[in-house]
């Protein structure tokens, strides 16, 4: 059965005992998936996936909006002045050339070069106000997602890291002596962070222990014992003071015999009594050495990377730059295979290089399948290897959360794609015998206005080919569905997978490059609009389907990765003004380019205006939004239990993988007013 792999998230939140019966509907196809997928509200989306679902599926629309306009005035405006540029009547449209539909068909000092300047004004000016009001959209939600959210353990937490060692103390007497010091009013306890090796002992102690005891007991304080491993490594809190003094005369004395063993790490969990003084200490620099004892905002208790919490905090930097220097140097050996992919679309370079293959490429279709079709797919095939090593780099970084681990990922493979896909495909396509000319500052612009419009059949090969390839993967899932099928035939498993969180760190650097290949080509050569419009409306329904039916949402970052949306938007407006006003001066229009210079100027200081206006909402918690929940939370009298579960909130080892499906939010033990109307269900804040 296959029910995991497309329904993943639904049958998470069902009983597991499913009927097997064999039904014929099950295998007959049905766009029924199309209607729910388009008529679902935003809201239920929200519920279900959560903020950066909803941020995702803007980035999205906002592609879908700007690429109507673009395209309506490529069609009505661009289009024909493209077609009619050299002043040649047009029997009937060229099908073995698209170069008559791109700028490179305009002759030199041509008046009619004012249609693409105002094209370009209208385009930029209404991705601004776009961008402007997505901006602002998302911000006001981001704020109402972290005002009306449950209570979350990682408000009320720090993580602490570089605590320096003292050979008198402990680490958790060291860590308990200070902030008992410099925060005595507020600060409540904290949680250890042990070495990995000596979680798993403790585990299988813990398990010898059970064994040791009666299977009644065993089934009664199973529970207790995994919790106590996890949450009772500090002294400031001690689980079992509630429950019994003894389970057969042994488990609290050998459950501090278990916390005393563990080999602790210079990092841990500290809480606080209010959010609003947990964000104090979280942005205060404790100690004159920035080096030690360095905060953090702690992260969901199930986003916790814990193997990097060991990692020596003075080693980052390093780390850092370690994988930086390993990700260009991937980079590099990445053009070996983009070279030989664009070799194969010069017809006569290619000829000339391997003489045997003359006689076949003097076949028409094998001659549009070597240089059209056939580049995209090899480049293709080799994009598939850069989110693994780019997550792998990621996880070298050091990131502390998983979600950040992802963003992390999601920036590098966003650099990488726009660098490899977009500028080494256009130097090392027509400009491949003029290199040396790049050696000159002053010939670049020549250059770039030279090879992008020359570049616009690969482009629009590549928008068909990844869009079709990406989004058919996506709906059918072919690696998890080949997974499903080897462990239920050949392993004789049962089809208890685990549903997997949507992966971000793929798909919206795939969504941000071509639109950035858009945004570049929809004044120089407008049809490759008209083939996005249709990948973002496809899109847009797949997208919807997989987050309402197949992904779950493991950790919640509250639409984080929007303002690095914006920037690459907004370069990628820049970009396409600064290649327009090359190709307007290659031209020799001068007008054009006067016009186009303080276009440039306005969407840089909009950017700056947006940076200014809502990046700071992304960066940090208005101190008004936090005392207001506390001073809700102590007038309801729920901050005291709040305050006990904090005790077991941050677990270092899932003992159970049922545990990645539980909501991450402190209990609630009373509703009240202000809990209604909050932003969709528990979220589930697996790892």
């Amino acid at each position: 059965m296959n029910w995991s792999v497309y329904f993943g998230r639904r049958l998470s939140q069902v009983s597991p005992r499913r009927s097997h019966s064999v039904c014929f509907q099950r295998f007959v196809p049905s766009p029924s998936w199309i209607l729910k997928a388009w008529e679902t509200p935003e809201a239920e989306i929200l519920a279900v996936g959560g903020l950066d679902a909803v941020v995702f599926l803007r980035i999205i629309l906002f592609s879908l909006r700007i690429f109507s306009v673009a395209a309506f005035m490529g069609i009505f405006l661009v289009l024909p002045v493209n077609y009619h540029g050299q002043e040649m009547h047009q029997d009937r449209i060229q099908s073995e050339s698209l170069e008559v539909f791109t700028i490179g068909n305009v002759k030199l000092g041509s008046k009619w070069l004012w249609a693409h300047c105002l094209a370009l004004y209208i385009i930029s000016f209404t991705a601004c106000l776009l961008l402007y009001f997505e901006y602002n959209s998302i911000a006001n939600m981001r704020l109402a997602h972290i005002r009306t959210s449950l209570p979350n353990p990682r408000h009320f937490s720090v993580l602490v890291r570089a605590i320096p060692w003292s050979p008198e103390e402990s680490y958790s007497d060291s860590l308990k002596k200070v902030f008992k010091k410099y925060h005595g009013a507020n600060y409540l306890g904290h949680q250890m962070v042990y070495h990995r090796g000596t979680v798993q002992k403790l585990l299988t102690e813990t398990r010898k222990l059970c064994k040791m005891i009666s299977s009644d007991k065993v089934r009664d304080r199973l529970n207790i014992l995994q919790c106590t491993l996890c949450s009772s490594t500090s002294d400031s809190f001690r689980v079992l003071s509630d429950e019994p003094e003894s389970m057969n005369g042994k488990s609290p004395s050998r459950e501090r015999e278990i916390s005393s063993n563990a080999k602790e790490t210079p990092a841990a969990f500290v809480f606080f009594k209010t959010r609003y003084a947990a964000d104090i200490a979280a942005n205060v620099i404790l100690s004159t050495n920035p080096m030690s004892w360095v905060t953090n905002y702690a992260p969901e208790p199930h986003d916790v990377y814990w193997s990097n919490l060991s990692i020596p905090f003075g080693q980052l930097w390093l780390r850092k730059i370690i994988t930086l220097l390993a990700a260009i140097v991937f980079m590099f050996l990445f053009l070996i295979p983009v070279t030989f992919v664009q070799g194969l679309t010069q017809l006569d370079q290619l000829q000339y290089s391997l003489p045997f293959l003359r006689g076949i490429l003097k076949e028409k279709y094998m001659n549009q399948l070597v240089t059209g079709y056939l580049p995209s797919v090899i480049l293709l095939l080799f994009l598939y290897i850069v989110p693994p090593t780019m997550m792998f780099f990621a996880v070298i970084e050091g990131s502390i959360s998983r979600s950040g681990r992802k963003r992390s990922a999601c920036h590098k493979i966003l650099y990488f794609t726009i660098w490899n896909v977009f500028f080494v495909n256009i130097l090392s396509g027509s400009v491949l015998r003029q290199l040396d000319a790049l050696s000159t500052p002053k010939e670049i612009p020549t250059q770039l206005a030279r090879a992008v419009p020359a570049q616009a059949t690969f482009f629009m090969t590549y928008v068909l080919t990844s869009g079709c390839a990406s989004l058919s993967s996506e709906l059918m899932q072919p690696m998890v569905l080949i997974w499903n099928w080897f462990k239920r035939v050949i392993l004789r498993q049962k089809d208890d997978m685990v549903p997997y969180s949507f992966p971000y760190h793929t798909e919206v650097p795939r969504v941000l490059l071509l639109g950035f290949i858009g945004f570049i080509f929809s004044v120089l050569a407008p049809l490759i609009v008209l083939l996005l419009l249709v990948y973002f409306f496809l899109a847009y329904l797949v997208y919807r389907n997989q987050i309402l039916n197949v992904y779950i949402t493991k950790y919640e970052s509250g639409g984080l990765l929007w303002p690095t949306v914006h920037k690459t938007l907004v370069f990628s407006l820049v970009f396409m003004q600064i290649t327009a006003l090359c190709v307007f001066g290659l031209k020799n229009s001068k007008s054009a380019v006067s016009f186009t210079i303080p276009l440039v100027v306005c969407t840089m200081l909009f950017n700056e205006y947006c940076r200014q206006r809502f990046y700071p909402i992304f960066k940090n918690t208005s101190a008004q939004i936090l005392i207001e929940m506390d001073q809700e939370d102590e007038q309801s009298e729920r901050m005291e239990q709040i305050h006990q579960d904090l005790q077991k909130a941050y677990n270092q080892i899932t003992l159970k993988s049922q545990d990645l499906h539980k909501p991450a939010q402190l209990s609630r033990p009373t509703p009240t007013r202000s809990d209604e109307g909050r932003i969709g269900p528990e979220r589930d804040q697996g790892s």
